[in-house]
This record gives C-alpha cells, sequence and structure tokens, in this order.
C-alpha cells in the first residue's frame, strides 16, 4: 500500500488482526538485488529455498515472529463479507 489504510477498513484489519500487515514495510526501502537473489533461490515446487549451503523454508511461526500476524485461530478462506446494516 502506497498510504494509510482507508479508515473505512481499519476497524476490520484490526479485528481480523492483519492492522500490522497494513503498515509493515512504510519507510522500508526494497533492495532490488536481494529480492532478485531470493528469487534465484525459491524452488515453487518444494516451497523452499535452495541455498548453497542447504534448503530452508518459511514456517508459521516465522510469519508470526517476523510479520506479527496470528497463526492460531480461525482460518479465513475465500470471500469474506459483513452485512452492515444502514443507518438512517
Amino acid at each position: 500500500m502506497h498510504g494509510p489504510p482507508s479508515p473505512l477498513i481499519e476497524n476490520y484489519l484490526r479485528e481480523t488482526g492483519f492492522w500490522h500487515m497494513a503498515t509493515v514495510g512504510r519507510g522500508c526501502k526494497l533492495d532490488p538485488e536481494l529480492i532478485s537473489a531470493l528469487i534465484k533461490w525459491w524452488r515453487p515446487e518444494t516451497h523452499t529455498f535452495h541455498l548453497p549451503c542447504r534448503e530452508c523454508t518459511i514456517t508459521l511461526e516465522d510469519v508470526n515472529l517476523q510479520l506479527g500476524l496470528p497463526v492460531d485461530g480461525y482460518t479465513v478462506t475465500g470471500l469474506v463479507t459483513r452485512h452492515i446494516p444502514r443507518v438512517g
């Protein structure tokens, strides 16, 4: 996201635990060379990085520790909708 999330969805992001993800990376400069190197070592068929020293993968614990996303609780898949009653 280039700017802050819309105030219209902020509460939904907070309720679902995704607020942190909407703000992560702000002020960080992406390094194209580093990204290219990671792409070079990524193997989509096994979802792992094949590095010169060994193979490594990203686990749910990594996601939790590095991004602050919850990895327990209900699974959200597909389209999620919520009825918002009209006021007035």
